[in-house]
C-alpha cells in the first residue's frame, strides 16, 4: 500500500476560512462602499462629482466611506498642489479585482432584486391580527 502525505497548507481550515471571508466582506460591505467601488471602476472622479454619482449620501458619510476604502487599500486618494487644491479619487488595482465581482452582484440584483424587496417589505409589514 502508497503511503499519502498531505500538506498541512493544503488543508483548509473552515474556521479560518470564514474568518478571512468575514473580514473580506467586512471590507467592501457598508451602505455605501459597493456603490463608491462601482462608480470609481467606471472613472477617476473628484469630491462633488463623486457626492453627485451616489443619490443620499451625505458629505460627512462619503468622507468616513473613502477614508476607510483608502486605508482598506481599495483607493487611492491623489492630492494635486493647485489653488484651489484639487483631490481625485481612483480604484486600485485590488480593488479593479473586484471589478467581476461588483458586476456579478449588479446583474444578480437586477434578475432577482425585485423578490428580495418584496420579501423585504413583507417583513416591515405589521402582521394581521385574528378578532375572535
Amino acid at each position: 500500500m502508497k503511503k499519502v502525505t498531505i500538506d498541512p497548507k493544503s488543508v483548509v481550515d473552515p474556521v479560518a476560512l470564514r474568518a478571512e471571508m468575514r473580514d473580506a466582506l467586512a471590507t467592501i460591505t457598508g451602505k455605501w462602499k459597493l456603490e463608491i467601488l462601482w462608480q470609481l471602476n467606471q472613472r477617476v472622479l473628484r469630491f462633488g462629482e463623486l457626492r453627485r454619482a451616489v443619490p443620499g449620501i451625505t458629505q460627512h458619510m462619503l468622507t468616513a466611506q473613502l477614508r476607510e476604502l483608502e486605508s482598506d487599500g481599495l483607493l487611492r486618494r491623489t492630492i494635486f498642489a493647485e489653488v484651489p487644491p484639487r483631490v481625485e479619487y481612483a480604484i486600485t488595482p485590488a480593488a479593479q479585482e473586484l471589478k467581476p465581482v461588483i458586476d456579478a452582484l449588479f446583474t444578480w440584483w437586477r434578475n432577482h432584486g425585485v423578490l428580495a424587496l418584496g420579501r423585504k417589505n413583507r417583513r416591515k409589514q405589521p402582521e394581521k391580527t385574528r378578532s375572535v
